[in-house]
């Protein structure tokens, strides 16, 4: 899959003598979720902030960890959404109110984000960033509690759209998520120490035991009385992202309270029994579609096999690379295996085509290495719409099935055979339970809006001076 980016990833731990240790382990393990900038806030009767942009690697080491001390911490990765990813707008968000600091870490895109901006500078109010997360400080700000679980609650009350959110100020740790339950956020237990994360993932590698999803509509708060939670009192039917189980969670997460992995070999098999193929292996394109290839191949007796090799160590450098590199993108981070490819009928399955740029180079590349036939299978259907919940999306124009039936995309990427996983397939393959959100392939956005707070609303009411371009 290539074109959408991960949104981000959100840690918090209250309780630990090395939280931001375990705030930064755990964002190793959500770094699928973010790759343009990270940061940590710690809390040890001061306030310690290190962020930065690149990978969490890249940011903390064992000296400047040794500065992060506190027994409460958050931490955040992140991919722009909304804002352009300069050094202002890496969170944790820092904020002064009533003479302490609040950090607040935040996943999701607020869909009004715009409308109570306007209306608070026309107000007085000064914004230092240009993303959406800032619209919350400003409300927690204004709100008319006492404390600050009464604010957040008012200020949460206010904002439309996705969020899943770790607000902190040292004594009182908050984890929330929107009514409707677009982006994952569950929380944990290590030792007498609590953790906070978007996937179970970040449990496992800080060695917390998976407690449970934080509700749709549900504030979690965290402090010297313990863990007790503020329930929606009558949320609306919720609408998980169902691409976090097709693509952008890890398999080894439990997300919406149920393994990714599972769900996403199912797809692979509906897939397989859908849309069969006669062709003599299965391969994936790595790392994202690995389940689903299985899964294919195990409804359909084709024998999987490693076609494609993903080069794991890509750093920045080649996000925006030079113009004479701009056409060896692909072939920087997969390459085929010649010995497997050779004379074979491939059936390549990935989990979804945005642009079909890549898609088509790869496909290009499994020829140069020798296969016979390519036949190109979808674990998901097409995707026809953006994304306004959290995710950085190409615009309607950009995506080819918006434009293109499926036998134009099959010409255009120069395969035998395209199909993709039905929506219905795409449903009965996820956890029954769960209400979904459909929306980048059916057009059937649950939050209505106005004016959606893209990257390009924000930065150019924010830009310095007038008329100058800021990067997104």
């Amino acid at each position: 899959m290539s074109g959408w980016h991960e949104e981000c990833g959100v840690v918090g731990v209250y309780g630990a003598d090395n939280a931001a240790e375990l705030v930064c382990l755990g964002l190793h393990a959500l770094q699928h979720r973010g790759q343009e900038g990270a940061g940590i806030v710690s809390f040890d009767g001061r306030v310690n902030s290190c962020r930065g942009l690149g990978l969490v690697s890249d940011l903390f080491d064992n000296e400047t960890l040794a500065r992060l001390k506190g027994p409460v911490a958050v931490g955040h990765n992140r991919y722009s959404t909304t804002g352009s990813c300069t050094e202002e707008n890496l969170q944790p968000l820092l904020a002064h109110w009533k003479g302490r600091k609040i950090a607040l870490s935040h996943n999701g895109n607020l869909v009004n984000a715009w409308e109570l901006r306007q209306s608070m500078e026309e107000s007085g109010a000064i914004f230092q960033t240009s993303m959406d997360s800032e619209v919350i400080v400003h409300l927690l700000a204004r709100a008319a509690g006492a404390s600050l679980i009464e604010r957040a609650t008012e200020a949460l009350a206010k904002v439309s759209g996705a969020f899943s959110l770790v607000l902190c100020d040292g004594e009182t740790m908050i984890a929330a998520r929107d009514p409707r339950g677009f982006r994952p956020l569950c929380i944990g237990k290590r030792s007498d120490a609590i953790i906070i994360a978007s996937e179970s993932c970040a449990l496992d590698l800080v060695g917390a035991t998976y407690v449970r999803e934080i509700e749709p509509g549900e504030m979690i708060v965290v402090d010297r009385k313990g863990v007790r939670s503020f329930p929606a009192g009558h949320p609306p039917p919720s609408k998980h992202c169902i691409f976090e189980y097709v693509y952008f969670s890890r398999p080894d997460s439990v997300v919406f309270g149920h393994s990714v992995d599972p769900i996403r070999r199912r797809l692979g098999q509906r897939l397989a029994a859908e849309h069969p193929a006669e062709a003599d292996i299965v391969i994936a394109v790595p790392d994202s579609s690995n389940s689903a290839a299985l899964g294919f191949s195990e409804k359909s007796g084709i024998p999987f096999e490693i076609g494609l090799i993903r080069n794991h160590y890509v750093g920045r450098t080649f996000i925006q690379p030079t113009q004479g590199l701009r056409d060896h993108r692909v072939r920087i981070k997969y390459n085929p295996v010649r010995e497997v490819l050779d004379g074979k009928r491939v059936v390549m399955v990935d989990d979804s085509i945005v642009r079909g740029t890549t898609m088509r180079k790869l496909v290009k590349m499994l020829r140069r290495a020798g296969a016979r036939e390519v036949h190109l299978r979808i674990s998901s259907p097409p995707i026809q719409y953006p994304c306004y919940y959290g995710i950085d999306t190409p615009t309607r124009g950009e995506l080819i099935a918006s434009s293109h039936s499926v036998d134009e995309i099959r010409k255009y990427l120069r395969v035998e055979s395209v199909f993709y996983l039905s929506l219905p397939n795409l449903i009965a393959a996820s956890p029954s339970s769960l209400g979904y959100c459909t929306a980048c392939f059916s057009g059937d956005y649950a939050v209505p809006f106005e004016k959606v707070p893209t990257k390009e609303i924000l930065e150019k009411d924010s830009a310095e001076p007038e008329g100058e371009k800021v990067r997104g």
